[in-house]
């Protein structure tokens, strides 16, 4: 049944890729046919294309939404994300995310990356499927530490998937009393 689900959804993303293809051919081929159009009418070419425009930005968003729905439903859903804060005991270089000692997805940061996470920015690391039932997960985090030494830190969260999306939080906090930095794994 899931590999019918499976190959249901990549048949519906392929026909669906195709159908955006073929409006925005369509488009431009009118957008083509308008450039051409008299000066008088160019006012109101001008709104038609304003609208016209917008229609493909709407179509676009419920285009990548149904994309979402279709590829990650809600009964297999994973979606973890990192959160930092100031980082003075810790500079994270890179994450790897293992699930069930599988890698999900491992992640090298740049300074501008890593910075918008200091300011409270919240990145959604991975989005994937999951069976119901007990999973693991394991986040390592790679990076330099206190006294400019490198770190290697990992934490470790058990989680049972249901039927309901599971959203999960990996975050690396500061710990002032400890002079080191922490790292939690909870779900949400």
């Amino acid at each position: 049944m899931k590999q019918t689900n499976a190959t249901q959804s990549i048949a519906n993303h392929r026909y669906l890729s195709k159908l955006v293809n073929a409006l925005c051919m369509t488009c431009l081929i009118l957008f083509g046919s308008l450039a051409h159009a008299q000066n008088n009418e160019q006012s109101d070419l001008a709104q038609e294309i304003e609208s016209l425009k917008q229609a493909m930005i709407n179509l676009n968003r419920d285009l990548f939404i149904l994309e979402e729905d279709l590829l990650f439903p809600a009964s297999t859903q994973v979606a973890v994300y990192l959160s930092m804060d100031i980082g003075e005991y810790f500079a994270l270089d890179s994450v790897e995310l293992k699930i069930n000692n599988e890698v999900a997805t491992h992640y090298l940061y740049t300074e501008r990356q890593v910075n918008a996470l200091y300011r409270g920015g919240v990145q959604r690391l991975y989005v994937g499927n999951v069976g119901q039932g007990e999973h693991e997960l394991t986040a390592f985090f790679i990076g330099i530490g206190p006294e400019g030494r490198e770190y290697k830190r990992a934490v470790n969260l058990s989680f049972s998937k249901t039927d309901e999306p599971v959203a999960i939080e990996l975050e690396v906090v500061d710990s002032s009393s400890k002079q080191q930095p922490q790292f939690t794994a909870q779900t949400l």
